[in-house]
Formats: C-alpha cells, structure tokens, sequence
C-alpha cells in the first residue's frame, strides 16, 4: 500500500512541477515520511533543491507548487513548512487502506515482481571443516540467511552457496592433530603439533578413525580425508538445527583438482600482471589500488590463500552470476582489494566492485554479566551449537541478525532467555500471540460472527470490514507502521542490512502492545470491534512475515 501511495503522491508533485516547471523531470522529485506526526505524513524538499538551482526564494516556489497541486480523495492538507519543505498529509480513508491490502496479499504482502535478469549467488558461513561451528559463524549464517530471504522479497533469484576451505595448511594442521590423538591412543610416541588444534572433538575424531578398517595411525591422507568428512557432516547438522540450508556446496580442493587454480594463474601471466623477484610469482596489485603488490606464489612453490579464493570467483562469472555477495568476518578485509585486483587483471570482464562484501565484527556472549570464551567440546571458543541448545533457535537467530553487521555485538545469554519486554525476541513473539488470543477469545465469545467467514479463513473476512472507525492517534500510528514494511524490505535488500527488518518489527511490536493495553478488542459495538480486530489481524500477518524472514517461528501461545 505505501508504494501506491508514494507513487500518488509523486504523481500529484509532478503534475504541480510540470504546471509551474514545464520540462523539469519528475525524476527529481524526493518524498520522505515525516518522523513527528504533527508535520503530516510525508514531506518533500524539491521547492529547495529547485530554488538553489534556479536562484528563486523556496518557500515562495513551495507555495507556488502547493497551489498547482490537483486535488486528491487520498490527500487531507498540504502546506509548506520551515524553509521550503512540501508537507502533506493523508486522510484516514487512505491509511485504512493498508489493512485490507496486508490481509488480501497475506504472504507476498511487500513482495516485488519477479527480477528475470537479476540472479544473486550469496555465499556465506564458507567454514573451514577444522571443528564446529563457533558463534561467528552463526552470525554469518543468520545475516546469510535472512539476508537471502529479503533479496527474494525484492524479486531476486537467489542461490545460496557454502564455499569449503578443505585445502591448505589449517587442513593440514588438523590432520596432523587428529594423527596425534590417534597415536596417543595406541600408546605410540609422538609430539602434538605446534599449531595444533585442542578440542576434545580431535580426540572424538581419533577415536572414531581407529573404529574405521583404515584406522591405521600412519596414513596421514585418509585421517584428512576421514576428519573433514566428519566434521562437514557436523557442521551440516549444526545449520540444519539452526533452520539454514543451501544451494550449492563448493569445495576449495576442487580448484586444484580441476587445473581452476593453475589456470587463474596462467592467465594473470599472460595479461602481462605478474612479475618474478626473490623467486616467488607476485600481482601487480597496486595497478588496482592496493598499497603494495602482493605474493602470488611462494619461493617453496605454493600459492598464498587470496590466489583460490581469485579462481572461485572466476568460476562464480563463469556460471553467469554477474552478481555475487560475500558475508565474511571482518578479519577478511585485507583480501578484498588483491581479490578484485586478481579477477580486473585476469581479463575476463569483470567489474571493479566484484564481488559485493558484507563484513561483520565478532560477538561477545555474555552470561551472568562475564564474558563466555570457551565450549567445553570446542576448547578456544563458543560453538553455535552450545547457543542453540541454551536459548534456543529462535533467540539465538533474532539476536545474530538484530544489528547492524560492522557494529560489535554482546549477545546476552541472559536477557535471551528472559520473559519481559527487554528481550526484543520474546516481546515480537508475545505481540503475535497476543493477537492470537484475541481471536480465540472472539470466535468464543462471538460466534456468529467467526462461522460468518468463508473458506477464505480469517484474513480474508477481515479484509472486507469497514474501517472507517480506525481514526484515534494510536489506530492512525499503527496503520502508518503497518504501511512501512514495504519500504523497509526495499531498503533492506538494498543496502544488504537484514537488521532492519529486526529492528521494524520491534517498532511494530511496540506499537501493537500500546494499542492493545490502552484499547478494548470485544466491546459491544459490532463495528468497532471487527475494526480493530482486523487491524490486530493485519498486524499478525506482518509479524509472520517478517518473522519468516529472519528465520523465526511466530507462537500461538507463550
């Protein structure tokens, strides 16, 4: 509803601005929601940006704007405020349009149509299979997912893609660890290695090798090939209990197997972007604006990790992804620019900005006001899964996805799992059951009315009742956020921040717990109560929806 909306309203501006402007195009024309109700509903400032082109006085070309305005069933007032700015306000009929426009659409309520050129290959978590999942990868996970999720509410096709770093020395390091504790028990000598890893799954991993026929403490390759194994599947079972799937499954050893590596190398020498000094291979990075040119391969013969990570996303043009988002930890920011260096310089003709970073800082989980810093099984750190199981899926995913991604995060284990309103998950949750009830208690108490829907079920009875009573300031507060959630999924597509849809749901949240504690649902008059009941209704379905998106379930009861 708040797209036809805007789009009436820009009509109307840009009919007054062809009438006092001929030949100005409508393009220029900007429309913002007021934030203080009593300055209207939306406001513009093109009288401004006009008059410091045109050199004319701004309130005077608002003023002048404002009286070629057509008029307009949608449009209460008009009028120009502060130094210039087009303030307009719509009457109640319009703002109640959007309950019967949520309830109609239900689910694709604030879904864009279908982009048929626009696919998206979003890869994220991308573990390497060394041990289970840590709490950063479950940030990663639910910024990937839900991420996903509202790049589809815009209409974009998108593919989901876990890349394996199943090759290089941290294998290597995990393989050797493992061999240690299988020899460990089997009584042989032997040193742990230096940079080994510690957790008591090594020791796991050590004893289920030993059960397999190739259990022998000496074959390096196949403890490789057994702990990754196992520990993918881990990792698998992990997203699965936190509600994440994929697309595609990408291994980094592949690219060695298939030549992808060589070949990305071959053709950097041959673009003439690669030079021999102290006998290691290096990029002419700086050609892209790097500081210094970088390592490609080392005097020992062996490639430095940003030279796969080029022939991946080589792969990921050559299968047609003309657009590629990667969610990667903070840590990764010093490989974005030799990444797209390599792939400029490898003359394929791919753009500068590939592939789009979305960058997030750690999280710091707290429990009893100290800081929690490691698991158990996992030794070094808090694995995703521990969070799962001590709040649950629900908390962990809302929590993981409720700030803005480079912003450092404290999850608090604590206010998790908490019942009250400071818990953003618990009191979004509690708004959609608090309808729920509301609901029951009317098909109680009014039967009439509930056997009077048709198999269209609830939300399309409602979306039929008259409206016309929803004028208090909280009906008419509500209705505006109601409305906004279109808005807010486009700009969170947009910007690639699914934190908006956390953060517009506690403000939804918020307003339907001060509309429902200051208003009665079932009063007598039949009118008034299907209206607010519709409103509730309406309110419902958002919360489901964008609850949906971040991967959280919307309870009946809590």
């Amino acid at each position: 509803m708040s797209v036809q909306i805007r789009s009436h309203l820009h009509e109307l501006l840009g009919r007054a601005l062809a009438a006092v402007l001929p030949g100005e195009p409508s393009s220029i024309i900007t429309l913002e929601r007021c934030k203080q109700a009593q300055f209207g509903d939306y406001s513009s400032a093109l009288a401004m940006q006009l008059a410091r082109r045109l050199r004319q006085n701004p309130k005077a070309l608002a003023q002048s704007l404002l009286n070629a305005l057509p008029a307009s069933d949608w449009l209460e007032s008009a009028e120009v405020a502060g130094a210039g700015f087009i303030n307009l306000k719509l009457k109640s009929s319009a703002k109640q349009q959007v309950v019967s426009a949520v309830l109609t659409d239900g689910a694709e309520f604030g879904r864009a149509k279908p982009r048929r050129e626009d696919s998206v290959l979003l890869e994220f978590v991308s573990a390497n299979p060394t041990g289970p999942l840590h709490v950063g990868h479950g940030r990663q996970a639910a910024l990937g997912d839900s991420l996903a999720a509202v790049l589809e509410t815009q209409g974009y096709r998108v593919t989901r893609e876990f890349y394996y770093n199943d090759a290089g020395a941290q294998i290597n390091n995990l393989a050797l660890s493992v061999q240690a504790r299988v020899r460990e028990h089997l009584g042989q000598p032997g040193e742990f290695p230096a940079n080994g890893y510690h957790g008591e799954y090594i020791g796991e991993l050590a004893l289920k090798f030993l059960e397999t026929k190739a259990g022998d403490s000496e074959n390096l390759d196949a403890i490789r090939t057994f702990s990754i194994r196992e520990l993918r599947a881990e990792q698998d079972l992990d997203l699965k209990a936190f509600g994440v799937s994929f697309n595609n499954y990408y291994l980094e050893s592949s690219l060695y197997v298939d030549g992808r590596v060589d070949a990305a190398v071959v053709a950097l020498q041959s673009a003439g972007k690669t030079y021999e000094l102290d006998g290691a291979l290096w990029l002419k990075t700086t050609d892209y604006g790097d500081d210094k040119d970088r390592v490609m391969r080392k005097s020992d013969g062996s490639y430095t990790y940003f030279v796969p990570d080029v022939a991946y996303h080589i792969t990921k043009w050559e299968r047609g992804f003309t657009r590629a988002i990667n969610i990667q930890g903070s840590d990764h920011h010093s490989t974005i620019t030799r990444v797209r260096a390599g792939l400029q310089a490898a003359g394929r003709g791919i753009a500068s900005g590939y592939p789009d970073y979305l960058l997030h800082k750690m999280v710091t989980v707290m429990r009893g006001g100290e800081e929690v810093k490691i698991s158990k099984r996992a030794g070094a750190y808090v694995t995703l899964r521990d969070l799962i199981d001590e709040v649950g899926r629900d908390a962990t995913r809302f929590f993981l996805v409720s700030r803005k991604p480079d912003s450092e995060f404290v999850f608090d284990i604590d206010l998790a799992k908490s019942k009250s309103e400071e818990n953003p998950v618990y009191y979004v949750q509690y708004a959609h059951a608090r309808v729920c009830s509301a609901l029951e208690q009317w098909r109680t108490q009014y039967p009439d009315e509930s056997e009077a829907m048709t198999n269209g079920g609830e939300e399309a009875f409602f979306a039929s009742q008259d409206l016309a009573v929803l004028d208090s300031a909280r009906e008419l507060s509500l209705l505006g956020v109601l409305d906004q959630y279109p808005e807010v999924l486009e700009r969170a597509a947009s910007e690639l921040s699914p934190h908006y849809v956390a953060f517009y749901l506690r403000e939804l949240a918020a307003e339907f717990h001060g509309y429902y504690n200051a208003e009665r649902f079932l009063v007598p008059e039949p009118a008034v109560r299907l209206a607010r009941l519709a409103l509730a209704t309406a309110a419902r379905r958002i919360l489901i929806n964008g609850l949906a998106l971040l991967g959280v379930s919307a309870p009946r009861q809590m």
